[in-house]
């Protein structure tokens, strides 16, 4: 049989240059195009016959086989083939074989054309996508800016220019209310292939790293490395607390973080609408790092438990409320900040707790 092959040398110059540009695999792209033009055959021909195409990788002529297999007799005539037809093609052949008949339907040509170009432009599609979602998967643990496209209860959208951020009602703060085209900075907490392929931004508020990568924008001793934040403990939209330590003794951490009258800490207070920040400094020794962890309640004695990481705080009775906060908000933090379980007793509290132990021995004693 005469070969005949629909030539597209173009296709081969556009799939290397592409090769160049995009860093797309030619060969990639050519298995992806031969895949494409089966089904286009298939569909365009309401055919039931195996076929298989190949192009040339040097010409892009594009060739289609018939597959039939060898058979005694065959009953389909679409997938099977007689052995004494066969063996007509090829003496070798055997029942079981599979014979590749050439084949070159008409019009064939405008639909390879159609379908190679359709191939190039979604894989052009995935190539861009897998870009982006590398380039910002990259950019995870990052701030980003976007304004809003969408706002309710569940879920804000954000246009971050490449591509789609999405905030998640958890990952908002729930003091805070969005309004389409605000201007809103967030934190890269994730990047995830979305239904359609395309990269989405799982962008956060709510997360403590969020002040963290705030304050080391704010603060160039932090971006620097001069001072390091310790731990970060948060309860979005009311109020956060932050360890930080310098190891250097003549640089004062908490007051640079916190800045002359408050300016440094003021603008990240102001980014996080209004929500309080404590900063204090982090120590080594777990009872001085527990007592700072409590501020602005001042604290008596810490008694810790090394092995069950438990402390017991002893305050002035009056200051009680402050050290345990609203709804046990400043203990919560506290805790969270230190990962120590922290039991606040007042005074009279540890007194009277003091009194009944003993008197509990005094009554075993007797």
């Amino acid at each position: 049989m005469k070969e005949q092959a629909i030539d597209n040398k173009e296709l081969i110059l556009a799939l290397e240059e592409l090769e160049k540009e995009k860093g797309i695999n030619k060969e990639y792209l050519l298995e992806s195009i031969e895949t494409a033009l089966v089904t286009a055959y298939k569909r365009n021909f309401d055919s039931l016959e195996n076929v298989k195409v190949q192009m040339d990788k040097q010409t892009g002529a594009t060739h289609i086989y018939s597959l039939k297999e060898v058979v005694k007799r065959a009953n389909d005539k679409e997938t099977q083939i007689n052995i004494k037809e066969a063996q007509k093609i090829n003496p070798d052949f055997e029942e079981g074989d599979t014979v590749e008949i050439e084949i070159v339907p008409r019009d064939f040509g405008r639909i390879a054309a159609q379908t190679a170009k359709q191939v190039i432009v979604q894989k052009l599609r995935e190539a861009e996508r897998e870009i982006i979602y590398t380039e910002f998967n990259d950019r995870k643990g990052e701030i980003v800016s976007g304004l809003v496209q969408k706002a309710d209860r569940s879920i804000v959208v954000m246009d971050l220019g490449k591509l789609e951020g999405v905030m998640p009602a958890k990952e908002q703060i729930p003091t805070e209310h969005y309004h389409v085209n605000d201007k809103v900075k967030g934190y890269v907490l994730d990047v995830e292939k979305g239904s359609k392929g395309a990269p989405q931004v799982i962008v956060s508020r709510s997360h403590p790293d969020f002040v963290r990568k705030l304050l080391e924008f704010e603060i160039p001793e932090i971006y620097e490395g001069v001072i390091e934040i310790k731990s970060v403990s948060r309860d979005p939209g009311y109020r956060s607390k932050v360890a930080v330590y310098s190891p250097d003794p003549n640089i004062d951490p908490v007051g640079s973080c916190v800045g002359q009258k408050g300016v440094r800490i003021q603008n990240v207070i102001n980014e996080l609408n209004g929500e309080k920040i404590d900063v204090i400094e982090w120590n080594e020794d777990p009872s001085i790092y527990i007592a700072s962890s409590l501020l602005p309640a001042q604290i008596l004695a810490v008694d810790i438990k090394e092995e069950e990481k438990f402390a017991q705080v002893i305050v002035p009775d009056d200051q009680l409320s402050l050290a345990i906060g609203k709804s046990g908000q400043n203990a919560r933090l506290a805790a969270r900040l230190t990962n120590w379980k922290i039991d606040i007793k007042s005074e009279t509290q540890f007194r009277e707790m003091l009194m009944s132990s003993q008197e509990e021995k005094t009554e075993e004693d007797t």
